[in-house]
């Protein structure tokens, strides 16, 4: 049984994955918009896993016991500066889930409460290659500075994205 300083939290986790979905659908529109189909095409595979994360918060919760309170979720940023933009925002909100992930595990750790503890370490795992992810994208944005060739390479790379 969870304490319910602990379903709060996972409660506030789920919200933030899918305000993540959320954030990843607009910036997946905009990149659509600027005919850069298969970034757009990657971050709408992006947003699908982060629904998938809430998922399986949600499930957990369920197979605890505890209550699944979904909460409102906030209007994401749906205009960008650029492409780079973009990406560097995305790497940006996935340090923010990391420390959210973090703290979490530590919460538990001070609520004694192994059972989580375990569960939140996929997570753990699961934000270090998004952040190694991200950063590898945009590190290659800063040697294509903005060149419209390289961008459209990038574009083919990241729409062939297997998941």
């Amino acid at each position: 049984m969870l304490s319910e300083k602990v379903a709060a939290a996972l409660n506030s986790q789920v919200n933030k994955e899918l305000f993540s979905a959320y954030m990843y659908l607009g910036m997946a529109n905009y990149l659509n918009g600027q005919d850069f189909k298969g970034m757009a095409a990657w971050m709408k595979k992006q947003s699908a896993e982060e629904v998938g994360h809430a998922e399986k918060i949600i499930e957990y919760l369920q197979d605890c016991g505890a209550a699944v309170e979904l909460e409102a979720i906030d209007k994401p940023k749906n205009e960008y500066e650029s492409v780079p933009g973009v990406f560097g925002a995305a790497l940006e909100h996935e340090k923010f889930v990391s420390a959210s992930i973090h703290d979490l595990v530590y919460l538990v750790r001070e609520e004694k409460d192994l059972p989580t503890e375990n569960f939140l370490g996929w997570f753990v795992s699961e934000q270090v290659e998004e952040e190694a992810t991200f950063s590898h994208v945009v590190e290659l944005l800063k040697k294509i500075n903005n060149a419209p060739a390289g961008l459209i390479i990038l574009d083919g790379q990241l729409g062939g994205r297997e998941d």
